[in-house]
């Protein structure tokens, strides 16, 4: 695969599992190589935490090839949201609606069945507050819960004001 930006790689993740979560010890996340040894990331992860889609990783081969993530060289500035849906038992219908009321404020995601899971990816340009309200209002009723994968200072500041 190849983009005009670079070629698209993965990148894996070592992950740190605790009381059996995450369900896997490494998580590969597609990237576009930026030909200094870093990578941009163009995925939402499901699992890494502190890493947003659109982060610049500092990526390093191993014996056989495969690229390591290392330190984060740049940020985006999106921020990274999880959430484990309730409602239809996670159904491929729940999680749709989930991601289509999400998309209405700017912002973009992806389910997986296995978990009954969503990945949000949150730019900077989103109505940070808004987004903030829903998905409290989501927890509040019980529809999904939600982690904080990845957050930023103007996220931590919508979430006082």
């Amino acid at each position: 695969m190849t983009n005009p930006e670079g070629p698209y790689v993965k990148v894996h993740f070592r992950l740190e599992i605790e009381d059996d979560w995450p369900p896997a010890s490494v998580e590969s996340l597609w990237a576009v190589d930026q030909g200094d040894g870093t990578v941009r990331l163009d995925n939402i992860p499901w699992f890494v935490r502190d890493i947003a889609s659109g982060d610049v990783v500092a990526a390093e081969p191993d014996e056989e090839g495969a690229l390591w993530a290392g330190q984060v060289v740049r940020r985006s500035e999106n921020c990274t949201i999880r959430l484990i849906v309730f409602r239809d038992d996670g159904s491929a219908a729940a999680r749709q609606s989930v991601i289509n009321a999400f998309r209405e404020l700017g912002v973009c995601g992806e389910g997986i069945e296995k978990f009954g899971m969503v990945a949000l990816d949150v730019p900077p340009t989103a109505d940070l507050a808004e987004v903030q309200r829903l998905l409290n209002h989501g927890v509040a009723n019980q529809w999904w819960d939600m982690e904080e994968g990845c957050i930023t200072a103007e996220w931590r500041a919508a979430s006082a004001g």
